[in-house]
């Protein structure tokens, strides 16, 4: 099975923590060269030190605000001006949590910017250098609402179903050229993100937050939390030219919890 990555160029965005990070390690760990993309220029310039690099590896860092779309595509462009980019890992925070008849039209708006304008500017940007190299990866960091929506996760889930139906979109169009689009889809998994909502539905009810964690973890199969680093050792095998016949797919990484097929 070929897992190497030696020679291919992947940006990845929201790599400061969580799964963002975690996928950039594995990737580093296959050879590859990466471009962490994240609004805090700290934390960046503290993680490539960290990043796996042996002989002929180069890491470095860009620095964008996803509620911005003219700078993300102002830096992407400058980007593939530098050097051909192979693999995209679209990452980004999730909305804040809550029923959706709650939210604010600004919360969709918002999000979407995020998650759909921000997808779609960076793909303009990098698929026709996947085209001329040859190769192509963009995988997408979703959630199970794509499979059945989440309580209390109103805008999310309307953003991520979107995301979902825009990849495969985009996963049609780009197939005869041997660029791969899919959606890697995760459960509950053990990040900052996990504890903020936890602690946001805790206060909502007046309880503790480890009472919201036990319920969650009861309706987990195997009983436990995710971990990011399993959520990106399978963004790294998509990556991979082993999954060069893989996409327009939307997969689980839950535990077994997602009760849809």
């Amino acid at each position: 099975m070929n897992l190497s990555l030696n020679g291919k160029t992947a940006l990845i965005c929201g790599s400061t923590q969580g799964i963002g990070l975690a996928i950039a390690e594995e990737l580093a760990l296959l050879g590859a060269n990466c471009i962490l993309l994240a609004r805090n220029e700290d934390k960046l310039k503290e993680i490539i030190p960290t990043l796996r690099s042996t002989e002929g590896q180069n890491h470095r860092y860009a620095v964008a605000d996803f509620s911005n779309v003219e700078a993300v595509k102002h830096m992407a462009v400058s980007l593939v001006q530098q050097t051909p980019i192979h693999i995209l890992i679209n990452n980004t925070g999730g909305p804040a949590a809550g029923p959706i008849l709650d939210a604010q039209l600004s919360d969709f708006t918002n999000a979407f910017t995020q998650h759909i304008l921000c997808n779609q500017t960076l793909a303009q940007v990098l698929v026709p250098v996947m085209k001329k190299e040859g190769y192509g990866r963009i995988i997408n960091i979703i959630s199970t609402s794509v499979k059945t929506p989440l309580k209390n996760l109103g805008v999310s889930n309307t953003i991520r179903w979107a995301v979902a139906s825009w990849a495969k979109t985009l996963a049609t169009e780009v197939a005869p050229f041997g660029i791969t689009v899919n959606n890697v889809l995760p459960g509950s998994t053990s990040t900052a993100r996990l504890d903020s909502l936890f602690n946001t539905l805790a206060e909502k009810r007046n309880v503790s937050p480890s009472v919201i964690s036990e319920e969650w973890l009861k309706e987990i199969p195997m009983q436990r939390f995710g971990e990011a680093h399993e959520i990106a050792a399978f963004a790294a095998f998509l990556a991979s030219p082993a999954a060069s016949y893989i996409t327009g797919t939307s997969t689980a990484v839950d535990g077994g919890k997602t009760p849809a097929m």
